[in-house]
This record gives structure tokens, sequence and C-alpha cells, in this order.
């Protein structure tokens, strides 16, 4: 996939923690795995993967947390204050980008569903559940 996505902005729920990065978009899955589920409370993880990546903190960096999963290669970056999931180096100039955080348009559509033989039992032909612009009165 490799195209170059220019510069983007996000930021945090509480708006303490702002960033901009530039890089190479890589790869942008929906990502399923129970770990993926837990540490967004919901149906997937929707991360997006960049080479040469320039990550820059506008506001707010040192309320950014990583956690770990002890013996595993998962992990996530999250504001403290308010545990919006944010953007984390993953070694060299590799950016993983959790897209919700993004306040500027992702500019790409995901490559694909990953991890789905974890999905959550409810998670099946959500096209058929009534949709609504608003919240429903």
């Amino acid at each position: 996939m490799s195209e170059d996505v220019g510069t983007y902005q996000g930021s945090c729920l509480c708006g303490a923690v702002h960033y901009s990065f530039s890089g190479s978009l890589e790869r942008f899955f929906l990502c399923h795995c129970s770990r993926c589920r837990k540490g967004t409370g919901s149906a997937h993880a929707s991360n997006m993967f960049f080479a040469e990546a320039q990550l820059t903190w506008i506001s707010g960096e040192e309320l950014v947390q990583t956690y770990a999963v002890e013996g595993t290669r998962h992990s996530r970056s999250f504001c403290r204050q308010c545990g919006t999931p944010l953007p984390q180096i993953l070694g060299g100039d590799r950016l993983k980008l959790p897209a919700g955080s993004l306040d500027t348009p992702a500019g790409a559509r995901p490559l694909a569903h990953i991890f789905t033989g974890s999905r959550a039992d409810w998670d099946d032909h959500l096209e058929d559940v009534p949709s609504f612009a608003e919240r429903p009165g």
C-alpha cells in the first residue's frame, strides 16, 4: 500500500494531548483480536501503520503512557487523563496510529478485518442494524 499521506493532526478526547505526524502509510487494519477489543472497549481497533514517520507531540506528551502486555508484542499508548488511544512509535521510524484519534481525514480505507476468528459474538451483520444520523429519540 505504501503511500505518502502528508501531515496529519490528532488529539485525545479531553484535549490535553495534541500531535502531528507525517509518513508513508503501509497498512490500515481493523483488528478483532481480544486484546484490541479490550484495549478499545469496542468491536475492533482501527490502526494505521506508517513507515518513515515523524511524530511531534504538540501538547500533553507527559500524559502519554504506554502499556505492554507481558510476554507478547501487544502494546498501546493512551492519554492518562481520558484513556484515548494515541500514536505509538514501534521501533525506528515506524508508527502505529489509532485512526479514531485523528482530527484530519484519514485519507485511506482499511485494507482488511484481521483476527476475525476472535471477533465478538455480537459483531456480525452489523450492516443490518438500524442506522441513525443522530441519537434516536
